[in-house]
């Protein structure tokens, strides 16, 4: 960093340019409603690494141990951080002004640098043009229509979240909602939903029921004076809903027909009991160097070559488990159970086969204390079962969510949580050997965004267990009802209404005159409409990234074309810059899952890849410069080594 540095070779010139305060960005302002949480544990999120006393900015755990490092907290913060532990899940704002004190240090120590001109715009970016040897940053300050200019040596866009036009379906539902005079509430980060448009007592329809579906419920109940009771320490009963009478009725659809499942308990993202016995990223690793040295684009299918190993894996978390669990009932010693159960995982067979699964699904049929695990099943729990009623599909769902909060509330005791964290831990695997450009481009859009990360995200990215609990008061209150699988979202135009319904419930469909998109824009640069993202693709200075199928058809990704670690932006003309660099979610088509925060650790982690991104470009940018140091994107010039930092509506 450059604050370990003495005196520089040349001047630096930094710049960051925020429509929003840096740091915390826009999804993370820390004067959001404290009813936004993350989904991810305290231990696991950071934008920095453990520091040492003599460097700006600390990582997220270090700042809570020491309860905010001297940052401007607010009472209702302070409160939150002396009752924050490695196992919490900590409010949005929180971590936003976590993200502000390090950015507030790491300005102070660039400010005070006698060889650095540091500088911040409030402003939004709308063009960055090639010019020669340098690049040309256009932005506009708030409340400004007057375009301003600068000259950048480098430019790393850390760009976020992005607005995004809607898809075909809502925009038809959009134009009948306006037509009509109803209300549409498009994908939008949560803080942006205007929750005031959702009338006390009248039906809501929401579509999506990850993350920003259970915003939308706390800040429609809590954050209208309704008050969660604690009556029950049994999972699944723990809250009544105590209403305060200025609350919507939410009708709640998603394809799966339920809400992503609740966290287990656990003080890590990943426990360090968790291991891979199957799925070793060294061994692929090697299988892929050894198939290289004959065919140069040899890479690995998921299908093939990484789901048969971490099947075999989350099976065999899951029948240990089960079998420490239920030793006294078993009728053989369950040292000679998991033997037989390793046996069967551990048989060769021809490459593909699967007839290990059927074998070990006979084996388990003579247990009936031990249920079979169908691990891809978990991804749509209610298929192709027919409810004859919406009560019936009502008390369905609440009994699948009784038994997620039985489940996750025994944390490491309960056998299909060691499944769903093992899944975890597997796509971590996943991830690295995505980013390394080991897995066919078809299968990872096909096979591993296809089928696997519905089952992955649904499992493992779900919300805290608390807020499982709560829907289940709030369901049981009649505040929330279920609309059912595979959803059909529709509009009367003679009654001015929307409609939903499951073709799995026999039933008439719920209507509201309210539609809210509980999710979050696409992440596409070719559907993401800010003006920076649509300067860059329509002047050529960056171009989607495109991959061939089987067919030999050019299919767009959803990131952008980019090369290389640190990663360049490649132009239209296929041609890379120098100088123009790209980190975070505009990464989707050579990573996976690409975090906003990234996994606290080292930066050589894979599990902390968001870290290493930044590392990399650091380092490189030093070294265009000359300099030699780690520091912001650089570039010598004439007149010093300048750099542009962030764009646009920056969302992050």
């Amino acid at each position: 960093m450059v604050a370990n540095t003495g005196r520089l070779a040349v001047q630096l010139r930094v710049i960051v340019l925020d429509a929003y305060r840096p740091g915390s960005g826009h999804v993370w302002d820390s004067s959001q409603s404290p009813n936004f949480w993350m989904n991810t544990p305290a231990s696991f999120p950071t934008v920095a690494p453990d520091r040492q006393d003599s460097e700006p900015g600390l990582s997220f755990a270090q700042f809570v141990q020491r309860h905010g490092d001297g940052a401007n907290l607010s009472q209702g913060q302070q409160a939150e951080l002396q009752n924050t532990s490695s196992g919490t899940y900590p409010t949005r704002a929180l971590y936003g002004r976590y993200l502000e004190h390090v950015y507030d240090r790491c300005a102070a120590v660039l400010t005070g640098h006698p060889d650095v001109d540091y500088e911040f715009i409030r402003g939004e970016v709308v063009a960055v043009d090639p010019r020669e040897a340098t690049y040309r940053v256009s932005y506009e300050t708030p409340g400004s229509d007057q375009r301003h200019e600068l000259r950048a040596d480098a430019v790393v866009l850390a760009l976020g979240h992005q607005a995004a036009d809607l898809n075909p379906q809502q925009k038809v539902l959009a134009e009948q909602a306006q037509q009509a005079g109803t209300t549409y509430i498009g994908p939008s980060i949560p803080l942006d939903v205007d929750y005031s448009k959702f009338s006390a007592g009248k039906p809501a329809l929401l579509r999506g029921m990850g993350l920003n579906f259970f915003d939308a419920m706390a800040e429609l109940t809590i954050g209208r004076g309704g008050q969660f009771r604690e009556v029950s320490q049994v999972p699944g009963e723990r809250f009544d809903y105590l209403p305060s009478g200025k609350e919507p009725v939410l009708v709640a659809a998603s394809r799966r027909g339920t809400p992503y499942w609740g966290k287990p308990l656990t003080d890590r993202f990943i426990p360090e009991d968790i291991t891979l016995h199957y799925l070793q990223a060294e061994e692929l690793m090697q299988q892929v160097a050894e198939a290289r040295g004959n065919n140069p684009e040899a890479t690995l299918v998921f299908s093939r070559d990484i789901w048969p190993l971490l099947h075999r894996d989350i099976l065999w978390a899951y029948y240990s488990q089960c079998a420490r669990e239920h030793e006294a009932q078993l009728p053989i010693p369950a040292e000679q159970f998991l033997s037989h159960v390793a046996e069967i995982l551990d048989a060769e067979h021809h490459e593909g086969t699967q007839v290990w699964l059927a074998a070990l699904r006979d084996f388990i049929t003579g247990f009936p204390m031990i249920q079979w695990l169908d691990v891809p099943g978990l991804a749509h729990p209610f298929e192709e079962i027919g409810f004859p009623s919406h009560e019936h599909y009502q008390q369905a769902v609440r009994q699948y969510l009784r038994h997620n909060a039985h489940c996750s509330a025994r944390g490491m005791q309960d056998p299909l949580s060691w499944a769903v964290l093992t899944m975890n831990a597997g796509r971590m695997v996943v991830k690295d050997l995505i980013a390394q450009g080991l897995i066919d481009q078809q299968s990872k859009i096909e096979e591993i965004q296809g089928r696997f990360e519905p089952l992955v995200e649904g499992m493992a990215s779900g919300p805290p267990l608390e807020r499982i609990e709560q829907l289940l008061a709030l369901s049981r209150a009649g505040l929330v009802s279920f609309a059912g699988p595979e959803p059909r979202f529709e509009f009367d135009a003679l009654a001015g209404e929307f409609t939903v319904s499951s073709p799995w419930v026999d039933s008439e469909g719920y209507t509201a005159r309210l539609l809210c998109e509980s999710m979050m824009p696409a992440n596409r640069v070719l559907q993401n409409n800010t003006r920076l993202m649509r300067q860059l693709l329509g002047d050529r200075v960056a171009r989607a990234f495109h991959w061939q199928n089987a067919d030999g058809e050019l299919i767009p990704g959803s990131g952008f074309d980019v090369v290389g670690e640190p990663y360049r932006l490649v132009a239209g003309d296929g041609t890379v810059h120098r100088g123009i660099f790209v980190l975070g979610l505009q990464l989707s088509s050579v990573q996976w899952g690409t975090a906003i925060a990234a996994q606290s650790g080292d930066v050589e982690d894979p599990a902390a890849r968001t870290l290493g991104d930044a590392h990399l470009v650091v380092n490189e940018l030093a070294r265009l410069s000359g300099l030699g140091i780690s520091h912001l994107s650089l570039r010598r010039s004439q007149q010093g080594a300048e750099v542009g930092v962030g764009a646009g509506p920056d969302y992050d």
